[in-house]
């Protein structure tokens, strides 16, 4: 299974943001920290704000903190929203697909139970059992 970068970014904001639970941090900050798009990153923020995930607020002193404690946010149910409307394969999709095996396939059933229990293995993890500390900066020059 491969997930997307949207994903992978949701995932990595979470994880900062529970390294520093006490500091709200900004699109730009991530985003430089990360190296990657803020406009992206801007989508995933609001993703996970819409989730109640994290909350955001503008202005002097604002950006983004978790809205639970880690020990309350499982893996696989972010993962799972961030995944959403991401199918494992063709077939998945709502409406059908034109797969010419669907009538008989016999993987179609196994692949979605292996979903599932990738999900529910991922959720037997919190984001507590994740959490980045960042690295302490360098001490000044003296």
């Amino acid at each position: 299974m491969r997930l997307t970068s949207f994903t992978d970014y949701g995932l990595r904001v979470l994880m900062r943001l529970a390294g520093t639970p006490d500091r709200a941090m900004t699109t730009v900050e991530l985003a430089a920290e990360f190296q990657v798009s803020r406009n992206h990153l801007a989508k995933v923020i609001s993703a996970l704000a819409g989730a109640s995930y994290i909350e955001t607020r503008r202005g002097g002193g604002g950006g983004a903190m978790l809205a639970r404690p880690p020990e309350k946010i499982r893996l696989g149910d972010v993962i799972a929203f961030l995944e959403t409307g991401q199918v494992l394969v063709e077939c998945f999709s709502p409406g059908g697909a034109a797969c010419t095996l669907t009538p008989h396939c016999r993987l179609k059933n196994r692949l979605a139970q292996a979903e599932a229990s990738f999900i529910a293995d991922l959720n037997r993890s919190t984001l507590a059992d994740c959490v980045y500390h960042p690295k302490p900066s360098d001490p000044p020059d003296q």
